[in-house]
């Protein structure tokens, strides 16, 4: 009988092919997003050293609904804020595992408008 897998563990799965070939370093973090039902996170990740240099998320920001666009632009934008005060300007994009589209594309989209180079 075969065990059935939940959506969570594709998304791992597909989040460890990404990881393989994707990773930062000092001079070119990593931009990791989570994305759950109500919320959405990003952490900027010194991979190298393993530290997380910057992070937000919607519940950090009190957002009403945290699970949306408009919460996804809000983080993007914020993010892209405390990394250049932290003189981060060039970043590599880290999905998650998580397709291109909607709440993921919103957050980097306005982090690439608000100065994030990726």
């Amino acid at each position: 009988m075969l065990k059935k897998v939940s959506k969570n563990d594709e998304r791992l799965r597909r989040h460890a092919r990404v990881r393989a070939k994707i990773s930062g370093t000092a001079e070119c973090p990593r931009l990791n997003v989570f994305r759950s039902n109500a919320h959405i996170h990003a952490q900027i990740i010194d991979d190298t050293t393993g530290n997380t240099l910057v992070s937000c998320s919607s519940v950090e920001l009190k957002m009403e609904n945290g699970g949306n666009i408009a919460a996804a632009k809000a983080v993007g934008a914020e993010i892209a804020k405390r990394a250049q005060d932290k003189k981060i300007e060039n970043v590599v994009f880290d999905r998650g595992g998580y397709i291109y589209h909607g709440r993921v594309k919103a957050l980097a989209d306005a982090a690439r408008e608000a100065g994030l180079k990726f």
